[in-house]
């Protein structure tokens, strides 16, 4: 260690902010707390808590992933439904008598 430098210099971690804007559009409940957690990152790393910044960034990016999945789930079965139901008005029996 050189004098003058007390700690070595530290690989820059990403704080997964990006993943939990973008998660926020299609599950919002699990994206809040990614989104806490990767705005504690930088305050962690200027503290020099580097554990605390990798932990927090690993919070973030898993309840990121989770909003992701879920969000990404739950579109797939409204559009499913919406075609079964579009599909199904198409097939029935539209002529009616007044």
């Amino acid at each position: 260690m050189q004098p003058g430098n007390p700690n070595p210099a530290q690989q820059p971690i990403n704080n997964n902010m990006t993943m939990s804007i973008v998660a926020i559009f299609l599950f919002w409940p699990l994206a809040i707390p990614a989104i806490i957690n990767a705005s504690k990152v930088n305050p962690l790393l200027q503290q020099g808590d580097y554990a605390g910044a990798q932990a927090a960034a690993a919070e973030s990016k898993k309840w990121s992933k989770w909003a992701i999945i879920v969000g990404a789930v739950w579109l797939a079965i409204v559009l499913v439904c919406c075609l079964a139901g579009g599909l199904a008005g198409m097939m029935s029996d539209t002529s009616s008598s007044y």
